[in-house]
């Protein structure tokens, strides 16, 4: 089966837990059409490039799954017809990625300590 990266973005207003529920509900679509979930990520509330529905800021969230794409397509539906997620982008992957994205990469060291913005 192929191997799909779907990054969405939740409402700002949300709260983390409403968030991991709705993940969790798109997950299950995938997992209950014979689909595995790989991996998901909470990249937490993030500031926006642009104004979305008047929002400055986000939750971003990242799923990984190995899938057939009538699961996909259901669970895009699903997302279009949530009206608590702002955007939505899959993209298909050649391989399954290794350890964290490079979002999570980003914000940690080499000792596992977040770091925000500090220079080196």
């Amino acid at each position: 089966m192929p191997i799909y990266e779907t990054v969405f973005i939740a409402r700002q207003d949300l709260n983390t837990q409403q968030v991991e529920a709705m993940t969790k509900s798109f997950c299950d679509i995938l997992t209950k059409q014979g689909g595995k979930v790989l991996k998901t990520e909470q990249w937490g509330l993030r500031q926006l490039a642009y104004k979305i529905n008047k929002a400055r800021k986000g939750h971003y969230t990242l799923i990984e799954s190995d899938t057939l794409p009538a699961a996909l397509l259901e669970m895009e539906r699903n997302m279009r017809l949530n009206e608590d997620v702002v955007r939505y982008l899959t993209v298909r992957r050649e391989e399954a990625s290794k350890g964290q994205s490079a979002i999570l990469d980003r914000n940690t060291d080499s000792d596992g300590q977040e770091t925000y913005g500090e220079a080196a």
